[in-house]
């Protein structure tokens, strides 16, 4: 007699894989009707899960927003980086270029998302840890040129800042621009980055 095989497949998803499914859910229902009009319930319904996996994992909404906006920083930087440790340590120029050419694409690659989760928010004080992971990414890559001679800066932090935000607000206005506007962007933007930073020539 033929015994009947039992199914490798699980019963229940990984807790990590629902997670996902359910911070998915949240994000498509934020890009399409925006933070204040989403409701528990219409997250729970789209991920498929009881309201009670939500409140498992967020206490509120604000704190799936906060969860949502870590997430996307980490998986901007994270693509950002692989691009600049692609260019040889000891080439500043080569890797500041680098986080301008991916920063760019990588913003307007997630606009979606990036305005979903932040343009419908105030953020009750002048602290903005998102913003403050992406000053430190380039801070790290001006600090490392000026350890290597390849420019002098007086003050790398406020630099540093200059550049993210003059990125995010080039990328902003780029984006009521045409296509072959965008293509030049990160040119032109990292030739204005390498005036302010005065690069020192053998």
């Amino acid at each position: 007699m033929k015994t009947k095989k039992t199914s490798s497949v699980p019963r229940t998803k990984p807790a990590e894989v629902r997670l996902d499914e359910l911070m998915d859910a949240a994000q498509h229902l934020f890009i399409t009707k925006g933070i204040e009009s989403t409701t528990v319930s219409e997250i729970v319904r789209d991920a498929q899960v009881a309201k009670g996996t939500f409140y498992h994992y967020f206490p509120s909404k604000n704190e799936m927003l906060s969860a949502l906006r870590e997430r996307f920083t980490q998986i901007f930087i994270e693509r950002i980086q692989q691009s600049v440790d692609n260019c040889p340590s000891n080439d500043s120029i080569a890797r500041l270029r680098a986080w301008c050419d991916a920063g760019i694409a990588a913003y307007f690659d997630g606009m979606d998302v990036h305005d979903a989760l932040y343009h419908d928010h105030h953020y009750p004080t002048r602290s903005n840890k998102d913003r403050d992971a992406v000053v430190e990414q380039i801070l790290t890559i001006l600090n490392d040129g000026s350890a290597c001679g390849a420019w002098k800066l007086a003050n790398p932090r406020l630099t540093a800042i200059i550049m993210y935000h003059g990125m995010h607000g080039a990328v902003d206005d780029a984006m009521a621009s045409d296509q072959d506007e965008k293509n030049k962007l990160s040119h032109q933007l990292t030739e204005e980055f390498l005036r302010l930073i005065s690069p020192v020539h053998p």
